[in-house]
C-alpha cells in the first residue's frame, strides 16, 4: 500500500471534496493501519463517506466507525443480499434499533444478486422487500445492490416506487435498458471503477453519459473493484477511497464534463440523496 497519495489525478485536479457513497470500512482489510486510509483519502480531497453494513453486526460496527471518526463519515444498516439466509425473526427488529442512530443515513445494502447465489432467490426477495418497508417506515433512503436480477429487481421497486423516498442502485454494472427503467423511478445510479476495468466496464463510457447531472453519484466500493488503470497498482490490488478522485476523473472524460463540475454536482447530489 503507498504511504501516500502521489497520482497525477490526486494531487492535481482534485482540489474540491469528493464524497464517497460506498466505503466497506468494516472489511477486516482495513483493520491494520485503519487511520492511514482515512488520512491518504483527505489528502486526496475525499473528505466524505458512507460505511456500508452487510448483515446485523457489520451494520453495528459502521455505526461505531462513523461514530468514532464523526464529521464526514456516516454508515447505513442492512442485510447485503449474500446474507439474506442468515435473516432471523428478529433481524428486523435490530435493524429498526440501529437506524435510530444519529449517523445511520440510508437501509442497505440490500436488493438481489442472482450472479453468485450464496442465498436463495426466496430469501433475498424476502429480505429486500422487508428492507424496503423499514425504509419507507423510517423514513430513510435505500441503498441498493443489484447484479443479474435486473427483472425481478426493477419489478420488486415498482410495487413501492410510490411510497419509497431517495433510492440509489449503488455500482451500477447494467445495460441501457436497466439505466433507463432506473431513471424512470428517478433513482440515483452509483459509478464505481468498473468504468475503468477495459474487461468488462467499457459500455459505461456511453452510459455514463446517459445519466442525468443531478442523478449521478461516485464510490470506490472499497475495498472491491480496484480502478484498473489506475498507475502504478499497489501489489496487493486493494481498492481504498483515495482513489475515488481516479474514478471520477475516468466519469468526467466520458461524460465531456469538467473535473470541476463533476466534483460539485456529486457532492451535492449525495448531500441530497442523505438529507444531509
Amino acid at each position: 500500500m503507498p504511504s501516500s497519495v502521489s497520482h497525477v489525478y490526486l494531487s492535481i485536479k482534485f482540489k474540491m471534496p469528493l464524497f464517497d457513497i460506498c466505503f466497506n470500512f468494516t472489511s477486516s482489510k482495513f483493520r491494520q493501519g485503519e487511520q492511514s486510509y482515512i488520512h491518504r483519502a483527505h489528502q486526496a480531497g475525499v473528505t466524505h463517506f458512507l460505511v456500508t453494513g452487510s448483515d446485523q453486526n457489520d451494520s453495528q460496527y459502521a455505526i461505531e466507525l462513523a461514530q468514532h471518526y464523526q464529521d464526514g463519515m456516516y454508515a447505513t444498516v442492512g442485510v447485503h443480499p449474500h446474507l439474506a439466509k442468515n435473516w432471523q425473526h428478529d433481524t428486523l427488529a435490530k435493524l429498526r434499533d440501529l437506524a435510530k442512530h444519529e449517523r445511520v443515513k440510508a437501509i442497505g445494502e440490500t436488493g438481489l444478486d442472482y450472479n453468485r447465489n450464496f442465498s436463495s432467490h426466496e430469501q433475498q426477495e424476502y429480505v429486500f422487500r422487508e428492507q424496503i418497508k423499514l425504509a419507507i417506515e423510517c423514513p430513510k433512503p435505500l441503498f441498493l445492490h443489484e447484479r443479474d436480477a435486473h427483472k425481478q429487481f426493477f419489478s420488486i421497486l415498482k410495487e413501492y416506487q410510490h411510497d419509497i423516498g431517495p433510492t440509489v442502485v449503488h455500482c451500477f454494472t447494467g445495460n441501457q435498458e436497466a439505466l433507463e427503467n432506473y431513471l424512470s423511478m428517478d433513482l440515483y445510479i452509483g459509478i464505481t471503477g468498473w468504468i475503468c476495468d477495459e474487461r468488462r466496464g467499457e459500455h459505461l463510457h456511453e452510459l455514463v453519459k446517459l445519466i442525468p447531472q443531478q442523478r449521478l453519484l461516485i464510490e470506490t466500493d472499497a475495498p472491491y473493484l480496484f480502478p484498473r488503470t489506475y498507475k502504478p497498482r499497489p501489489k496487493n490490488m486493494t481498492n481504498e477511497p483515495a482513489y475515488l478522485p481516479h474514478i471520477a476523473e475516468h466519469v468526467a472524460l466520458h461524460r465531456g464534463d469538467s473535473i470541476e463540475s463533476i466534483s460539485d454536482y456529486t457532492m451535492n447530489n449525495t448531500l441530497r440523496f442523505l438529507n444531509l
